[in-house]
């Protein structure tokens, strides 16, 4: 489950990329034993932005931005049927922990049964990666490779479950489809529907940090959008790869990132620092920020360091709000019984294809 976790696009010449890789994510997780937490949670997300969102106290799937609201232009059931068919997962999530616990010969305690899966869709060349894969307690549990259409089996308490699954190749076939066609198609839609936030731009503005005067300096950028960006050091027009500590890319509250890179202090003289430069680079903006390293520049509190570290603090909390919201990014998801629907509705076709299986 760790290969699912936050995963960031990089890049070296993101300002003279034009291309953009769209991403539909669906993030589900099971949990026993957690106090005060829904033992069922379901959140959706396109661009890493979350559009969707069920959990088992409120027992209802309810859009996350104004824009998704468009879905039920054409179909005024959808939240309806997104609702139903949450409860069946909630099911079926219920059972498989049990499965697993029994697997791994456990009684009580706290699991957490995951499952991530949804598609990239690269806005050029419309090349599709598809996705799935089941986690528990933390560890990859089973992984479609969309190569061979098969099941990987990271751990021996898998292996039932991946020649159950390999053996049903109606479902197979099923997935094949969904993740090709179907994932693509929704994904696009839901780009169009949120096309004036999504396909957005937005600079950042860039600062340098210190906490004390021996302390590396962190150029720090927040406020920009998309999160396809990179932030790096160099001198003399060099990229500088020694003494240099890049930090994640941050969600803020408001739905646009920030991110930090922090350089070891060089040992020449402060009138030398001039030769030193904080570049930040978005995908599809031509011009680079760069920012020169200067001493009156650079924010210090040598005596309250906390003032320093505040924007940083306040994110690592959004980030950790977010993971508990999506329940930290995982997997999970199986054999959930379905309501009855329309066989020729299109969102309950896509989500027919991905219902569960038992472990």
């Amino acid at each position: 489950m760790k290969t699912l976790m936050l995963l960031t696009l990089l890049g070296t010449v993101l300002h003279d990329t034009t291309a953009v890789t769209h991403s539909l994510k669906y993030f589900f997780t099971g949990s026993s034993g957690v106090p005060n937490f829904p033992e069922f949670v379901i959140v959706g997300l396109v661009d890493g932005v979350q559009i969707s969102y069920y959990d088992s106290n409120t027992r209802r799937a309810e859009p996350k931005q104004d824009w998704m609201s468009r879905v039920t232009a054409g179909d005024s059931n959808y939240w309806q049927w997104q609702t139903d068919l949450a409860v069946g997962e909630q099911q079926t999530f219920k059972g498989n922990i049990e499965t697993a616990k029994q697997r791994f010969n456990q009684t009580g305690g706290v699991h957490l049964y995951q499952e991530m899966y949804g598609c990239e869709l690269d806005d050029e060349t419309q090349d599709v990666n598809a996705f799935k894969q089941y986690g528990y307690d933390g560890e990859d549990f089973v992984v479609m490779d969309f190569k061979t259409m098969t099941w990987i089996a990271p751990t021996p308490q898998a292996v039932i479950t991946k020649h159950k699954w390999d053996n049903n190749k109606p479902r197979i076939a099923q997935s094949k489809n969904y993740f090709t066609k179907i994932c693509p198609e929704w994904l696009k839609k839901y780009v169009d529907y949120g096309r004036s936030s999504l396909l957005r731009t937005d600079l950042p503005s860039v600062s340098l940090l210190q906490k004390t005067s021996s302390s590396p300096v962190s150029c720090h950028a927040t406020g920009f959008y998309p999160n396809s960006a990179v932030m790096f050091w160099r001198k003399d027009g060099a990229e500088l790869h020694e003494d240099v500590d890049h930090g994640e890319i941050l969600p803020n509250h408001d739905g646009s990132f920030q991110m930090s890179v922090e350089l070891k202090l060089p040992s020449e003289s402060s009138a030398d620092w001039g030769k030193y430069e904080c570049v930040f680079q978005l995908s599809g903006v031509k011009e680079d920020i760069v920012t020169k390293l200067d001493k009156v520049a650079i924010r210090t509190n040598e005596g309250n360091s906390m003032h320093v570290t505040i924007g940083i603090i306040a994110a690592v909390l959004v980030l950790a709000l977010a993971l508990i919201a999506a329940v930290v990014f995982m997997l999970k998801k199986r054999n959930a019984k379905r309501p009855p629907s329309p066989v020729n509705n299109p969102v309950v076709e896509q989500e027919k294809m991905l219902e569960n299986q038992n472990a």
